[in-house]
C-alpha cells in the first residue's frame, strides 16, 4: 500500500515526543499534524484524516474520551493506535472495547510504530474497500465513511447535499434518475425543493469536479445519470 498523502493526526501533551512522531511519520511519505490536547484535536476537521495516534493520558479530557467521541459522535471509523504507559489488561480492554485498532506502550520504537501504523492502514483500505466504503472511478475517489470526495488526490469541498447527488450517481453509473427521483431521495418528502433545485445542484457539482463534470449527463426529459 503506498502511504504517500495518508493523513495522520498525532494527540499527545508530551511535545518533544509529538515532534519525533511528527518528523519520522513525514520523512516516511504520510502527512501528519499534530494536537497537544483532547480539546485542541477536536478543533480540526476529523473526516479528513486517514489515522489517529491517541494518547491516553491528558489534561481534563483523555484520549480514550476523545476516541468515544471520535466513534460515536462524530462516526468516523479511521483507525485509532492508542499510546500510553498505561499497558495493564484493563486498559487495553478498554481501548479496544472504544474501537482502537492497535494499542503500542511507551517507551517504544519508532520504527516499530511506523510499521504498525503501515499495517494497520493497510487492514483499513482493505476492510473499507470490501465494504464499499470508497468508490474510485478515474482520479475520483468516494470515501462514504469520511463524506469526502477527492480528485487526483485533492479534496474537494461539496455541500452535504451535492455530495449525496455525486454518491448517487457514481453507485449507479449510467442508471438515470429523474428529478423527482432525486429530490425524493435526496431530500426526501418533507422539504418542498423544486425541479430547479436539483439542476443548480448538479450544475455546482460539475463546476466543482473540473474535467468530471462532462461524465455527468443529462437524457433530456428522462434525468440525470454518470458516464464513465
Amino acid at each position: 500500500m503506498d502511504t504517500k498523502g495518508k493523513r495522520i493526526l498525532i494527540v499527545d501533551d508530551e511535545e518533544d515526543l509529538c515532534e519525533i512522531l511528527q518528523f519520522n511519520l513525514d520523512n516516511s511519505g504520510f502527512v501528519t499534524d499534530v494536537a497537544h490536547s483532547s480539546e485542541e484535536a477536536l478543533k480540526n476537521q476529523l473526516y479528513d484524516y486517514d489515522l489517529f495516534l491517541l494518547d491516553v493520558m491528558m489534561g481534563s479530557m483523555s484520549g480514550f474520551r476523545l476516541a468515544e467521541k471520535i466513534r460515536k459522535e462524530y462516526k468516523i471509523n479511521a483507525p485509532i493506535i492508542f499510546l500510553t504507559a498505561k499497558d495493564t489488561e484493563n486498559d487495553i480492554l478498554t481501548g479496544f472495547s472504544l474501537g482502537a485498532d492497535d494499542y503500542m506502550a511507551k517507551p517504544f520504537s519508532i520504527n516499530e510504530l511506523t510499521a504498525r501504523v503501515k499495517a494497520v492502514l493497510k487492514r483499513s483500505e482493505s476492510e473499507s474497500t470490501k465494504n464499499n466504503e470508497i468508490l474510485k472511478f478515474g482520479d475520483i475517489e468516494l470515501d462514504n465513511a469520511k463524506k469526502r470526495v477527492l480528485i487526483e488526490k485533492v479534496k474537494i469541498d461539496l455541500t452535504k447535499k451535492e455530495y449525496e447527488i455525486l454518491r448517487l450517481l457514481l453507485e449507479n453509473t449510467g442508471k438515470v434518475f429523474s428529478r423527482e427521483d432525486i429530490l425524493h431521495r435526496i431530500w426526501g418528502g418533507n422539504v418542498i425543493v423544486t425541479d430547479r433545485t436539483v439542476d443548480v445542484n448538479i450544475a455546482r457539482i460539475r463546476s466543482k469536479i473540473g474535467r468530471y463534470g462532462t461524465n455527468i449527463k443529462n437524457k433530456t426529459g428522462f434525468g440525470y445519470f454518470f458516464e464513465f
